[in-house]
């Protein structure tokens, strides 16, 4: 079975597999930044992406499952709102450089060399002034079993986040337990990374004031 049809086969169980509301660090955080142009990558059944058009955002939805997007527009439209979809493999995606002003990306598990070069990606499509929000499981929820990958290799420590994300401010980077309630997959005490990052503006450049200057 191909990640494509893991994906579809899951997003086509009835309801929606992680639920319909946002995910708690993206609401949080969401809600303090200005509209913009946001893309949410991994995105499933659109749950983030239907909140930050709610906000004001014009939302791209990216995902593998042409199930779970169909349910993105879906939600969308049941709450008088609009997104926009793409269905790619992030390993064929590359967004435009300085494109958007926000990245979201919640339980965005990938094999490690995958993972990083989207990382980098990423960081290449934020404008300057633009913001990351990314959640994940760490290793460390292996032992908890309440919901994310069940291999080490795909869980991700905060110091490959620093690493993979380098040219981001970091507002927020940090390890914690905390209990997830996310639909019927995402249940429990669970271990994660959270991660608020800005990419910063070019210094401006500065002319040397002429009274200054000497002959």
């Amino acid at each position: 079975m191909t990640n494509g049809d893991f994906w579809n086969q899951r997003y086509a169980e009835p309801g929606f597999a992680y639920g319909t509301e946002p995910n708690d660090f993206v609401r949080h955080h969401g809600a303090a930044l200005p509209p913009g142009t946001a893309l949410c990558m991994a995105e499933g059944e659109g749950r983030n992406a239907v909140y930050l058009a709610s906000l004001g955002h014009a939302v791209i939805a990216q995902d593998l499952s042409n199930v779970g997007l169909g349910k993105a527009n879906q939600l969308a439209a049941e709450r008088g709102l609009s997104i926009k979809t793409l269905c790619c493999d992030l390993a064929d995606y590359t967004p435009e450089p300085e494109s958007v002003d926000l990245v979201v990306a919640t339980w965005m598990h990938l094999p490690p060399d995958l993972r990083a070069a989207v990382h980098r990606k990423a960081v290449k499509a934020l404008r300057p002034g633009g913001h990351l929000i990314l959640e994940a499981y760490t290793p460390r929820q292996l032992a908890l079993g309440t919901g994310g990958p069940p291999v080490a290799a795909l869980l991700i420590e905060p110091e490959q986040l620093r690493s993979e994300l380098a040219g981001l401010e970091w507002l927020v980077l940090q390890e914690q337990r905390r209990w997830i309630e996310e639909g019927p997959y995402h249940r429990g005490e669970s271990a994660v990374v959270q991660a608020l990052g800005r990419k910063p503006c070019p210094e401006p450049h500065h002319r040397p004031d002429p009274t200054t200057l000497r002959n």
